[in-house]
């Protein structure tokens, strides 16, 4: 039987990331309900997971285009152990690849003041929007989990409205609803640009990342 190796992602473009490396590609679109049943959905046949895509820094050590490997996920007072042999591999791997903790949310966490809380509340240096979800998952499965996530905003910074708009339940942005935010605000625009460069270089890292570790992305269990 096929090993199936899931990477839980938020957007369609690391999804595409993830299917290049040979895995199957779950799309939470920044909605927690959504990406707890789709992977419901998934064949039992579930052999690992790994949460991959971009993050937002909660500390000032992480800066953006910085790859960062889970030590653990922490969601409210759950705290989900990340697999040694998997994380292993990734930070041998990528050596250049900083460790820390990862604190999951169900909403953004996109304003400045949002990311200080976080911190002091959970002590993460990191977030996202899916990794305590594929960490619950994995647990249920019975299945190994790791989570490696590159720096896209860093700590000082509050995203624009328009970065923050709900996606589609593809991964990708409502372009419109993005247009009517600028519209409403057209003062967003410089910091909407920069938002843009800051993914791009993220999303620049984390095809590095597949490149250096190849088909499964270092899954120790695939075959």
């Amino acid at each position: 039987m096929k090993t199936v190796v899931l990477a839980v992602v938020g957007l369609a473009r690391e999804a595409r990331i993830a299917k290049r490396a040979g895995l199957v590609p779950i799309i939470g679109s920044g909605n927690s309900k959504l990406l707890a049943q789709r992977l419901q959905a998934v064949v039992p046949a579930v052999d690992a997971i790994i949460s991959f895509g971009i993050a937002g820094s909660l500390a000032p050590l992480l800066r953006v285009g910085d790859a960062v490997i889970a030590t653990h996920v922490v969601c409210e007072n759950k705290h989900y152990a990340c697999d040694p042999a998997w994380s292993r591999i990734l930070r041998t791997k990528l050596p250049d690849a900083r460790s820390a903790v990862i604190v999951g949310v169900d909403a953004p966490a996109g304003h400045l003041a949002a990311k200080k809380e976080l911190f002091r509340m959970t002590g993460a240096h990191v977030v996202d929007m899916e990794s305590h979800i594929a960490a619950r998952f994995a647990v249920e499965r019975g299945v190994p989990f790791v989570a490696l996530r590159v720096i896209s905003d860093g700590s000082d910074r509050t995203l624009p409205p328009a970065a923050l708009e709900p996606l589609k339940s593809s991964g990708k942005p409502r372009l419109i609803a993005v247009l009517r935010s600028m519209i409403r605000e057209p003062g967003q625009m410089a910091e909407l640009v920069q938002t843009a460069r800051e993914t791009n270089a993220a999303f620049r890292t984390l095809l590095r990342c597949r490149h250096l570790l190849g088909v499964g992305l270092g899954c120790p269990y695939l075959g």
